[in-house]
Parts: C-alpha cells; sequence; structure tokens
C-alpha cells in the first residue's frame, strides 16, 4: 500500500469515497482500506466501499445520494450510470422545528477600509453604474460608458470604474403580471449595490412599460442637481449626439460626487458577502464550500451578513437547513421559496435533474442530490436569519438565504441586487466568471484547477483534499483575504484581467 493510495470519505457512514488524485487512479490498486480497484476511476469519482445489492442505498455526507441499480461490488466506479435518483424531500411533511442551542460566540476587532453611504450601507469599490429602464438603450449606454471610461474617469481618480447596467427587460411585457415584480426590484436594486454609492443615474427611452421613476428611490424635497432620469426621446434633444451630451453632463454630476468618497475604517459587520459555486465538482462539498463555509461562519460572528442561494442546489438538502432557522417563520419562508421553484420548474416542464451539467458529471457529481448536499456547506454551521425572495434587498443581518436559480450568472445578478458588496466563488471546473461592480474572489477545489489556472484562480482550497491545510486554516485565510479584497488592498484575478459577466434578469413572468 503506497501513502498516496487513499480515497477521501465525506461522513463516517459512507459507503463510498472520492478519489483526490490527479489522473485518477488505475484498475489493481491497493487502497489503504484494503480494498482493490476494480476498474479505472478518475480524479473526483466515486469507489464503492463495500458490495452493494440492487437497491441498495449509496450514502454520501451521510445522506442518501441514489440507489444502485443492479449489484456494485466494492472497489468499482460508482456514476450516474449506476445509480438511481432518491425522490425529494417532501415539503409538507418537512416539520419546522428549530434547534439553535445558543448564538455563535461574537467576532471583534476586524475591520476592512470601506465607502461608507449615506444609508449606513458600506461600498468595497467605488463605481458609476449607468442603469437603464429598457433594453432599447442599450446602444447609448455602451456608447455613453466608453466615452466616460475615455473622457472623463480620469479626472476623477477616486472613482473605480464606470459600468453600463444593461438587461433585457422593459418592454414588450406584461408589466403588471405578479411575476413582474422579480425584475422590476431587481433592477431597482441593483442599482443600489452599496458600491455605487448611492448616486442612482438612469436612462430611459420614453415610451417603455418599465418607466424609470419606479427605479429611483423617492427623491427628497430639498435633493439639488438634475434629475437622475434621462430620456432619449426628450424633444429637446436635436440628433444622437446631444442625448450622448447630456448623458455626459448628467455623469459629470455623479462623477464629482463619487469622487469625494474615501475609504475609511469599518468593521466587518459591514460586510455583505455573496457566497457562490459554479462548475462544482466532487471537490467543491470537501473543500472549497466547506472552507467558504468556515469563513461566512466567521463573517457572522463578526455581525456582518453572508448570502447563500441557488433554490436548486438546495432543495434536496432543505431538511437539513430548516433546523437551523432561527424561528418557524423563517423556516417556512424557506419551504415556501422551495414549493415555488418547484411549480416554477413544472410549468416549464422540467424538475431538479435538470440542474446537473455535463462538467459537473464528469467532476464527479451524479446527481443534483449530491451536488447540494456539498453546495450547502458553504452556508457554514450559523443560524440563518432571514429568507429573501428573487431580487429582494438585504433586510438582516447574519446568514441569509437568497433565493435564485443556480445559473451563475442570474444568481450573481440576484446577490448584486440583494446587496453584496464581495462575492466568493467556488469551482472545480473553472469559469472565468467576474462582475465588473463587486469583487468576485475566486476558489478553486482541486489543486490541479488552480495550479492550471494560476492567474484565474485566488485561492486554493484543494489543499484540504491533499491534507496540506485544514478547512480551519483556510478558512481563516480567506476571511482575511475578503477583508484584503473589501479594503483595495487585493485586487482579484477577474479584475486584473477584466473578465466580467454580463448582468441577467430571472424573469419568470410572462412576455407580451
Amino acid at each position: 500500500m503506497g501513502k498516496d493510495n487513499f480515497l477521501i470519505k465525506a461522513a463516517d457512514p459512507d459507503n463510498v469515497a472520492v478519489v483526490p488524485h490527479a489522473g485518477g487512479l488505475q484498475a489493481g490498486v491497493l487502497l489503504d482500506n484494503g480494498i482493490t480497484l476494480l476498474e479505472f476511476v478518475p480524479m473526483g469519482h466515486k469507489v464503492a466501499l463495500t458490495d452493494l445489492a440492487e437497491g441498495d442505498r449509496i450514502i454520501r455526507y451521510g445522506q442518501t445520494i441514489g440507489y444502485a441499480l443492479h449489484p456494485i461490488y466494492a472497489g468499482a466506479w460508482v456514476n450516474e450510470l449506476n445509480m438511481a435518483m432518491p425522490a425529494p424531500p417532501d415539503l409538507d411533511a418537512i416539520r419546522i422545528e428549530p434547534q439553535i442551542a445558543s448564538k455563535p460566540k461574537p467576532l471583534t476587532g476586524y475591520t476592512f477600509q470601506g465607502y461608507r453611504n449615506p444609508d449606513g450601507s458600506v461600498g468595497a469599490k467605488n463605481v458609476l453604474g449607468i442603469t437603464t429602464s429598457v433594453q432599447c438603450v442599450a446602444g447609448l449606454t455602451q456608447y455613453v460608458t466608453r466615452k466616460i471610461k475615455e473622457e472623463l474617469l480620469p479626472q476623477y481618480p477616486n472613482v473605480d470604474d464606470v459600468v453600463a447596467l444593461n438587461h433585457t427587460y422593459g418592454c414588450g411585457v406584461a408589466i403588471e403580471a405578479p411575476a413582474a415584480m422579480i425584475p422590476i426590484r431587481t433592477i431597482r436594486n441593483i442599482a443600489q449595490n452599496p458600491n455605487f454609492g448611492g448616486e442612482v443615474m438612469v436612462i430611459g427611452l420614453g415610451c417603455e412599460k418599465l418607466r424609470p421613476e419606479k427605479l429611483v428611490p423617492s427623491a427628497p424635497e430639498d435633493r439639488e442637481g438634475p434629475s437622475p432620469i434621462l430620456y432619449m426621446q426628450d424633444p429637446a434633444f436635436q440628433g444622437f449626439q446631444e442625448m450622448v451630451d447630456g448623458a455626459m453632463e448628467l455623469a459629470v454630476h455623479h462623477l464629482e460626487k463619487l469622487n469625494r468618497r474615501r475609504r475609511e475604517t469599518c468593521t466587518a459587520a459591514d460586510l455583505v458577502v455573496g457566497m457562490q459555486c459554479g462548475g462544482s465538482d466532487a471537490f467543491s462539498g470537501l473543500t472549497a464550500n466547506p472552507v467558504a463555509g468556515f469563513a461566512a461562519d466567521l463573517i457572522v460572528r463578526a455581525g456582518g451578513s453572508v448570502l447563500f442561494s441557488e433554490v436548486t442546489e438546495v432543495r434536496d438538502a432543505v431538511h437539513l437547513l430548516t433546523p437551523r432557522t432561527t424561528d418557524v417563520a423563517v423556516g417556512q419562508a424557506l419551504i415556501d421559496e422551495m414549493k415555488w421553484y418547484d411549480q416554477y420548474l413544472a410549468w416549464g416542464q422540467a424538475d431538479r435533474s435538470a440542474n446537473t451539467t455535463p462538467g459537473n458529471k464528469k467532476g464527479g457529481l451524479s446527481n443534483i442530490v449530491e451536488k447540494a448536499l456539498g453546495s450547502i456547506a458553504k452556508s457554514g454551521t450559523s443560524p440563518i436569519s432571514d429568507v429573501l425572495g428573487p431580487g429582494e434587498k438585504i433586510r438582516k443581518k447574519g446568514l441569509i438565504f437568497a433565493a435564485t436559480p443556480a445559473s451563475d450568472f442570474v444568481c450573481g445578478t440576484l446577490q448584486v441586487a440583494a446587496g453584496m458588496n464581495v462575492h466568493v466563488f467556488m469551482t472545480g471546473r473553472g469559469t472565468p466568471y467576474g462582475l465588473s461592480m463587486v469583487p468576485v474572489i475566486k476558489v478553486g477545489s482541486n489543486s490541479t484547477l488552480s495550479s492550471r489556472w494560476f492567474d484565474l484562480i485566488d485561492f486554493d482550497a484543494g489543499q484540504v483534499a491533499t491534507g496540506e491545510k485544514t478547512i480551519e486554516a483556510l478558512g481563516w485565510a480567506l476571511f482575511h483575504l475578503i477583508l484584503a479584497v473589501a479594503s483595495g488592498e487585493k485586487t482579484v484575478a477577474a479584475d486584473k484581467l477584466g473578465l466580467h459577466n454580463d448582468l441577467v434578469l430571472f424573469n419568470p413572468g410572462p412576455l407580451t
């Protein structure tokens, strides 16, 4: 038995374990537990630790992730081809019984240098956001954004960037349909993200269904300066160039105010960190997500806020989360979001099994049940203090479930709307995902990826799998990195390379 011939179990009751070796393990290899591999098993994939009869439970994370479709012998490769997926938890049968014994021990003395806003929120960046009421004006906002960056931004050294918040909504939609509130409040709350400093600049067309006035906060009577809204169809504009000049003049007004912002010492209680995973693999639930979960607990202990999301990647583990809710109302809200999404998927003639991607499966995740059990690890162990519907803005401190689809860019968009000022993104397969308005810390779940993508991954959590580091040690390291990024002391890879995704709205409402 070579010292490297080991497997990784997620929990003691498991009857499968994961191969951590780059390149996988060949048939005939004798493992530390005395089992001989019966076939080649790729890195990240599962090996049966015992003989399994047809119909036997396949257990990982101490939970049933499937049933054997036929006899599987110890040392065999276990994957989606030889296992059936279990039914999801019955939401109506889950008893909501919060079991929080005590509050986590407070963590004090940790600070970062942030931009404090009039509403008390704190930004990690200082960005001019130009939002829109309708997709029709995207060409103008893109044109103006380039022009501002080239001609105006150098004159305002304290402003980090200017971002066009384009989207695909605003007209040709059933604006009064119940589901329309989701994209509308998302657009409105994105513009109020702490990294925009409260400076709302809106470009509208003029004839759209989504009125720009719905996207700006009620103006105080003593507000000085021009209206934050510019209409392309304003009859005062003669030709395109005058529209551009009007937008540039409005931008100057906002840039001057943003340029007066300065970083100041803020406590870790002012952090609002969005946790998300994408391109997940079998290591995500063993390394990156638990490390992020440990850091999440530290943020909550420091009085800050952490968002975790992705309904489909919570649905099969929701019974493990309801005992962590602070009261029955929060627990019921969590269940209600699961029910709403079940209905949404059923309406689209899909179910939760559609979530798992070819990359997930190639990385060792056989189905959505296994994926969900690993996904919730990024929530840590803190009590869940609130549940947000899609597009809603944060209203409490602590650990918060922000309901979103699992799509990376849609989830990120909704977490921006919720008010995150720093994003932590775990990946096992690799993704260039980034956001222009919020720094995105990319965490690799395995060292093979982190090494190969050395200039795209910010933090290697794969050291947990190799035994070089503990979850606790890397959790503290990630916590300190979050503070450094929020302070502007460290620049994430996506920002260095200028890799930024478009914002993508979740619109479950009908188009007309």
